[in-house]
């Protein structure tokens, strides 16, 4: 099928995410025809530089021919099976290497399907938790501002990105939302204040570590993490841990919240999870939280998806971790980090440019105070599209968010078009 068949189709009957479909009628879009390692390939030939990562999830780039192999090997013996009532060797062996690298206490593995599943798992387990051990008013919950934690209704419940839960309010379930610390120490305080104050009712508090991604990179203080753990433990609050973006390296650590040093009583993981090759996810508990469910079946945790923990998508999983532990993933991070803070802090000097800032594999610019309905970004993701670079941004925050594994000249490449097409913009 030629290019123009495949984008009439396309805007004839799809219907894409985050997007304005009138809008999208008179986009001329890049139609991908292939991809490997870092790059994108359209329909004509052209090549593009994948400087997000596909939505932050190939994080070993594409078609790594590990996991193309690993894929490839699980097909000859088990694509698919439940998890209810069968085990199976992938999920039983990937449960066992996942608990290996994952912080201290961590101890057990639920599967879902995907990030969003991950944080609604997690929130029903903890509102459960109290429910079944005597302290059924723990049933509210406190995240950041700014929080994005995905899509369902409890994920976006929690999310404090207005744009994402405007047309939903009316069914979003309570949350507080606590100021995201760009001072740490107010904002600290404040959340301390909260929790001191309405533990009582509080059954978790819910934060993307270091990093939030989605309300456009956003970084903040380790010590904040160091001082949340420690008041929500004094008060007997769950604390909940999103790692779905910035775990697995792409901060620095295998985990954002190795940064501090402190683990979570829940943390949910996806995306770079099964090599952005399937929808795979987990939320992974400490033994405290487990043990909460057990008993008689009344104390079941009656939650699951179709896909939770299929072969599959386990035997990527497994073949990532051995990836990153055989291709030293992590201390390639810690050398491309550096270019990235260099070509931020020349960016920095554009005029325009209100403020940049940089951590592991992530770099960004925000152009102007419109946030995501800001229209900066794309005007630079024209520019990048011209010079050979997917870059989508946010609203008026662009970034970088590469596969871990970019070469440092495509790095650098990448870098430049970015420093250029804001030049073009601004």
């Amino acid at each position: 099928m030629d290019r123009a068949e495949i984008v009439r189709l396309d805007k004839r009957r799809v219907w894409h995410p985050y997007t304005a479909m009138d809008a999208w009628a008179s986009v001329d879009p890049i139609v991908v025809a292939r991809a490997e390692g870092p790059f994108l390939w359209d329909e004509n030939g052209a090549r593009f530089i994948d400087g997000n990562s596909s939505w932050w999830t190939s994080a070993l780039g594409h078609r790594h021919p590990r996991v193309v192999a690993a894929i490839n090997r699980q097909l000859e013996t088990l694509d698919h099976c439940a998890l209810g009532g069968i085990a199976h060797e992938q999920s039983a062996r990937l449960a066992e290497e996942l608990i290996a690298v994952a912080p201290a206490g961590m101890s057990r593995v639920f599967y879902t399907d995907n990030g969003s599943t991950a944080i609604e798992a997690a929130v029903k387990m903890s509102i459960q938790l109290f429910a079944q051990n005597g302290k059924p008013r723990k049933s509210r919950f406190v995240a950041l501002d700014g929080a994005f934690h995905g899509d369902s209704i409890g994920a976006a419940s929690l999310g404090g990105v207005e744009i994402f839960r405007r047309p939903f309010a009316s069914v979003l379930f309570e949350c507080v939302h606590a100021p995201f610390p760009d001072d740490y120490q107010a904002a600290f305080d404040a959340m301390k204040e909260l929790i001191t104050r309405k533990h009582d009712t509080i059954a978790a508090v819910v934060v993307e570590p270091i990093v939030q991604g989605a309300a456009g990179m956003r970084i903040y203080d380790a010590r904040y993490l160091t001082e949340l753990v420690a008041v929500a433990r004094a008060h007997d609050v769950l604390v909940i841990f999103d790692e779905v973006f910035a775990g697995y390296g792409r901060t620095g650590p295998m985990w954002a919240c190795d940064h501090a040093g402190v683990s979570p009583d829940l943390m949910c993981i996806g995306k770079v999870f099964a090599g952005g090759a399937l929808p795979m996810a987990a939320v992974l508990a400490t033994e405290r939280v487990f043990d909460a469910f057990r008993g008689d079946a009344s104390r079941a945790f009656y939650y699951g998806h179709t896909f939770c923990g299929h072969p599959l998508g386990a035997a990527i999983a497994r073949e990532v971790l051995a990836i990153f532990k055989d291709e030293q993933i992590l201390s390639q991070v810690a050398r491309k980090e550096r270019l990235i803070k260099q070509a931020f802090e020349r960016i920095a000097q554009i005029p325009g440019v209100a403020r940049v800032r940089s951590i592991g594999m992530i770099g960004a610019a925000d152009l102007g105070s419109a946030g995501y309905e800001g229209g900066l970004g794309w005007r630079v993701y024209e520019e990048a599209k011209k010079r050979g670079a997917y870059l989508r941004p946010l609203g008026d925050t662009v970034y970088v968010c590469p596969p871990l594994v970019t070469e440092d000249s495509v790095l650098i490449e990448l870098l430049q078009i970015l420093e250029d097409s804001i030049r073009a913009v601004t």
